[in-house]
């Protein structure tokens, strides 16, 4: 490590990416450079950035790409020219799920190295005044709480499902769960979320939605659920696991992403199946630790000095 400097492509779209490059700059700091000329490894980490350095640094350095989730369409027409295009400057893949290494193996030979990101437990960590954070949200200690704080809504006309993300599926099973009971509410946070706000209306479901939320209160958030569901047709993560890991958040997903690597089998399901889901917070808990934000810096430091070595 002694010498090596990071170059981390610049993003600004208040995304989960932002925070990462943010957090591993601040306990890097004798490490990571804004001046890409004495940089040993541009961390090109989020793949469309590329276009943003120029060529003739991807040339002369090493390049990391970190490629998140890969859709049917990556596989075609311009966009598999746009992978192959920016595949000819990289040296090595980085990926946060073994689901997205193994779409990412079949486009190049390149070494692609999957660590999930890492958690900070400064940031999410289980509060236990769950009914005291219930009064502060507005919701009732009797009531059954599920959770959804992932986009449900296409941005291009905020009415289009945005259907990798599966909300389709989180209102098939908020219906069922509204079904059955007799205090059920479904609280929502984050942007983009009205797809699922107009049909849960539609079908008279109770719901609470809290738009604008710091790290402070999503944390909160969590801390409020009785169930966290994650219905994703594709994902790279998503950290939704990991933060629900981390809380103690009682969680069931589709086999997506980290889930495999993170869950218990009982506690991932297909659609058929979903009542069958059991969350096990013990399991996802210490599997989440295992990348706190020490063991993961870890992980990614030993990734940056294996790119320098190979």
């Amino acid at each position: 490590m002694v010498g090596m400097k990071i170059f981390i492509s610049k993003i600004h779209e208040s995304w989960i990416i932002d925070r990462m490059k943010d957090e591993f700059t601040n306990n890097n700091e004798g490490i990571v450079t804004n001046n890409i000329k004495e940089a040993d490894i541009i961390w090109i980490i989020a793949p469309w950035l590329w276009h943003k350095i120029p060529k003739k640094h991807l040339k002369n350095k090493i390049v990391l790409c970190s490629i998140h989730h890969l859709e049917d369409k990556d596989f075609l027409g311009k966009n598999l020219k746009e992978f192959y295009k920016r595949d000819s400057y990289v040296n090595m893949y980085h990926t946060i799920s073994e689901k997205s290494k193994k779409q990412i193996q079949k486009l190049t030979d390149k070494k692609i190295v999957s660590i999930p990101f890492w958690i900070n437990e400064e940031i999410f960590y289980e509060i236990n005044e769950k009914e005291v954070l219930r009064n502060k949200f507005g919701i009732a200690k009797e009531d059954f709480v599920i959770g959804s704080f992932q986009r449900d809504t296409e941005g291009s006309d905020l009415k289009s499902p945005k259907l990798i993300k599966g909300p389709d599926r989180f209102l098939e099973i908020a219906k069922y769960y509204n079904s059955v009971e007799e205090n059920f509410i479904v609280l929502l946070a984050g942007y983009r979320r009205q797809y699922l706000i107009n049909n849960l209306e539609k079908e008279n479901i109770r719901y609470k939605y809290i738009e604008m939320v710091d790290f402070k209160i999503l944390n909160e958030l969590y801390n409020c659920l009785d169930l966290y569901i994650v219905t994703s047709r594709i994902e790279g993560g998503p950290q939704a696991i990991l933060e629900c890991g981390i809380t103690n958040t009682p969680i069931i997903s589709t086999n997506v992403g980290v889930a495999s690597e993170i869950l218990s089998k009982e506690s991932i399901f297909e659609m058929n199946n979903f009542k069958n889901a059991k969350p096990n917070t013990e399991f996802a808990y210490k599997n989440a630790k295992l990348f706190s934000s020490i063991k993961g810096n870890e992980y990614f430091i030993s990734m940056f000095n294996g790119i320098l070595n190979d």
